[in-house]
């Protein structure tokens, strides 16, 4: 650790990734994105591992995907969805991620606990429309652990929104997936030069 002008620079993984400074971010792990993913057993195995190393440790923050009203929507996330869902007319795209659907509902191995904070959202930024930021600024929290589906999307851009405002984005290897493997694995390269990636036992064991 380092201390220049008043600034304190954590230089090891036990220092970054300190429980007194850190929260535990569970992205989108949602039914509707987990039964697509390359590695659902093996994903949810480790991410378990990992809360219940965690939960006691640190805050928890769960996100949940949350569309906003059809009409308030963007132009282009609109055209977006037509081009995921392969469909040419607006009103044959799916009611995503419903309230009271099985999809939006987070899988019974990770469930959420008491004291666990859920967090709507609708863009594939945790920063975006949210109140993340001042949560974690009044909480004193300066690093963010990352978990959670999709690696190249809404993991890679929270990360790179977190280094952009100042925190530690820490990437969980073994507890980030994708439905595309190939783009998972080409996140995690392009994560390891912007963030410090690495595995959920080595994340644990700097804890000990």
């Amino acid at each position: 650790m380092i201390t220049t002008n008043g600034i304190t620079i954590y230089e090891t993984l036990a220092e970054i990734a300190d429980p007194r400074h850190s929260c535990l971010v569970v992205w989108d792990v949602q039914n509707g994105l987990v039964d697509r993913i390359f590695n659902k057993e093996e994903f949810l195995a480790n991410l378990k591992g990992l809360i219940e190393n965690l939960r006691k440790k640190m805050p928890v923050v769960y996100t949940l995907i949350t569309p906003l009203p059809r009409e308030f929507q963007s132009s282009w996330g609109i055209y977006n969805m037509m081009r995921r869902y392969n469909v040419k007319e607006i009103d044959k795209l799916p009611n995503f991620m419903a309230p009271g659907s099985r999809e939006r509902e987070i899988p019974d191995a990770v469930k959420p606990a008491k004291g666990d904070i859920l967090l709507d959202k609708s863009a594939a930024s945790i920063f975006i429309g949210t109140n993340f930021e001042n949560m974690m600024r009044n909480r004193g929290i300066t690093t963010l652990l990352f978990t959670g589906i999709a690696t190249e999307m809404g993991i890679e851009s929270s990360s790179r929104d977190a280094s952009n405002r100042g925190f530690y984005p820490v990437v969980v290897s073994d507890c980030v997936s994708s439905m595309d493997k190939d783009a998972h694995e080409r996140s995690l390269k392009n994560l390891e030069k912007l963030a410090v990636v690495k595995s959920s036992a080595e994340i644990v064991k700097s804890m000990a």
